[in-house]
């Protein structure tokens, strides 16, 4: 497998800095493109939008509570052992036949409208016990006062809302941080490869030098054994080192949300340490405005503040205004249906509701009790976190701190390995140092190298730290 490996110009060394650039069928990734497809398919982020989707239709069902409701409902009803209802003239018929029996004179009309009045109200009672009785009616109510629950409400659900926004910007914080570090952690362990292969290539140069000094009479048997054991150790480090960048790999893979691909590329470079990089903004006042988790909280105070208000509100009237229209038709069969009379069948009403609650078990007080202690938790988490992103800021600072200080003496010792190398490399070919040293200068250069570009990794890692904690991230 050839690889190319990016030169540190700082150093102007031969070793690797950067992702070495493979040859495969597959694809190609930069650093921006795993950011990009992160932010895409991450499922973390793809929940958070959709947690924001449901805060903003909690803020149209605020506003929804602030409107009048329109019910419709209709209802038919079956009463059983009931006879059929009929109009009848029982009073005016009990006329007639006592003038027929009795000889009586014919009654006055204002007797016959008396007794048409009486089979009328009978009539008229009778009708409530129809077998069949069914209504359609509509009824609008409109809140007129809750004690400010409809508003607060929905300054609530605007509340939640705008927390869900910054918990969905904080998520795909996280998610580029993620994808940096992941990323970072692949292009030492390529770099970790390339610097590995270099190394057994000098190995195997050594052997093959070896090798002409056993036939020459001027190495030993042991030089030929002590450089095979050095190339054989090396390979071994080197298969180990593969399988970690596969698993780096494919760890990069799953938090872009893809599937895992044996023979995708990625291409990129580790931040320079010397390229002059801006220190983050390490002012409290400012972290404090910066960082999400603390935006959070502190939407999640007003909202649990104003819930404060909501519960409360249970000591306070109500004042419901209520309007409705109904039409009754009862019959004796329920296929049997009355054309609407306004007069008879239709009713119209308006009504004025006050309710205030009496008692309800406590439920109120209490309700009252654990919202201000929700609050009050909240705002100890808000305290707290104020001083962890303090003390977290200053560890970061700490920790870059240290990567610095690292990187130099990490230079220093690859200058330094690097020459003993030559040198050692030089005085062995002419016969003046044994093959034991020159296998542990090689060896003494390899662990140099490696870690330089471990310290180069230390630093990009602290920088990144040290973004996300004062928020830049």
């Amino acid at each position: 497998m050839s690889r190319q490996i990016a030169l540190s110009a700082t150093l102007a060394l031969t070793m690797a800095f950067g992702m070495a650039t493979q040859t495969f069928a597959g694809q190609t990734y930069t650093r921006e493109d795993m950011v990009k497809i992160a932010m895409e398919k991450s499922s973390d982020i793809k929940t958070a939008e959709e947690d924001l989707i449901q805060a903003s239709s909690k803020v149209e069902a605020g506003y929804g509570n602030a409107y009048p409701t329109i019910d419709l409902s209709a209802t038919v009803t079956r009463i059983f052992g009931l006879k059929d209802v009929k109009n009848k003239k029982s009073i005016q018929n009990a006329f007639g036949d006592l003038q027929q029996a009795y000889g009586l004179p014919d009654p006055s009309a204002y007797d016959m409208a008396a007794a048409a009045a009486v089979d009328g109200l009978i009539y008229g009672m009778s009708k409530q016990g129809y077998r069949w009785q069914s209504s359609v009616g509509i009824t609008a109510t409109q809140i007129l006062y809750a004690a400010g629950q409809v508003g607060t409400g929905i300054e609530i659900a605007k509340t939640y809302k705008r927390l869900n926004e910054v918990k969905l910007d904080n998520i795909k914080s996280q998610i580029r941080y993620d994808v940096d570090n992941a990323f970072d952690q692949l292009i030492y362990l390529d770099s970790a490869v390339a610097i590995l292969e270099a190394s057994i290539q000098l190995t195997q140069e050594n052997i093959d030098f070896v090798n002409q000094s056993v036939a020459s009479g001027l190495a030993t048997e042991l030089d030929q054994i002590r450089a095979q054991l050095a190339l054989d150790g090396l390979k071994s480090d080197l298969e180990g080192t593969k399988k970690k960048q596969i698993l780096a790999r494919n760890a990069l893979l799953n938090i872009a949300g893809l599937e895992w691909e044996s023979d995708v590329v990625f291409q990129g470079d580790l931040r320079n340490p010397d390229s002059n990089l801006p220190y983050p903004d390490t002012a409290m006042a400012n972290v404090k405005k910066r960082r999400k988790e603390l935006v959070m909280l502190e939407a999640s105070e007003d909202m649990l503040n104003k819930s404060v208000n909501i519960e409360e509100a249970g000591y306070k009237p109500t004042v419901v205004l209520v309007g409705g229209i109904q039409y009754s038709n009862n019959q004796n069969e329920f296929y049997k249906w009355d054309a609407p009379d306004w007069d008879k069948n239709i009713n119209k009403y308006i009504a004025l509701n006050v309710s205030m609650n009496l008692f309800n078990g406590m439920k109120t007080r209490e309700g009252v009790a654990q919202a201000k202690s929700s609050l009050r938790s909240t705002q100890i988490q808000k305290e707290t976190a104020e001083r962890g992103f303090r003390l977290q800021i200053e560890s970061c600072a700490n920790t870059l701190e240290d990567a610095v200080r690292q990187l130099e003496l990490q230079k220093r010792q690859v200058e330094l390995a690097t020459k003993n190398y030559e040198l050692t490399d030089a005085a062995y070919k002419i016969g003046r140092e044994t093959q034991l040293n020159l296998l542990s200068a090689n060896m003494s250069l390899r662990s140099a190298r490696l870690n330089y570009m471990q310290a180069v990794l230390n630093w990009n890692s602290a920088y990144n730290a040290l973004l996300q904690a004062t928020g830049e991230y």
